[in-house]
């Protein structure tokens, strides 16, 4: 998809995107290696603090969905700084998502989906990727969903 209407899409659903959090520790929030980018993990914020709760316990799979999707737009203003221009982005290869979640809460999936979905709809056939989705029992700092993502950009 061409930087014009990746950036046009962006406008259309009112998103801006972020520029690239300061990590929290001795890491980088990317590494470049060829023509494929690793972006570490980013956790769910609303109103640029940690969006705090469990799934299964006090945030439903709705509101998960929302933090994933939250997530996802992070994730792509960081890739946007590490290829200087989404358009350079051939695929997103894998998605992981970590879902801070009950031991009985079965709905990684369905929560994961807020992540998945807004990259196919920004970034077209280049988003659709490969995925995990996995419920751990404790997020740093408390996030309800961490997510990573490794991208196929032009050399």
């Amino acid at each position: 998809m061409s930087s014009s209407a990746i950036q046009a899409k962006l406008a259309e659903l009112g998103i801006t995107l972020p520029p690239v959090a300061v990590p929290a520790a001795a890491y980088v929030p990317f590494v470049r290696t060829g023509n494929l980018v690793f972006l570490s993990g980013h956790i769910a914020k609303k109103d640029g603090k940690p969006w705090v709760g469990q799934l299964g316990k006090d945030v439903d799979t709705a509101t998960g969905q929302q933090a994933a999707r939250a997530v996802a737009i992070d994730l792509l203003g960081t890739l946007q700084a590490a290829v200087g221009d989404l358009g350079k982005v051939v695929r997103i290869v894998k998605v992981m998502s970590l879902v801070n979640s009950t031991s009985d809460f079965t709905e990684q999936h369905l929560v994961t989906n807020g992540c998945s979905e807004l990259l196919a709809t920004v970034l077209g056939e280049a988003g659709k990727h490969a995925r995990s989705a996995f419920g751990v029992a404790q997020i740093p700092m408390g996030a309800c969903v961490e997510i990573e993502l490794i991208a196929e950009v032009q050399a």
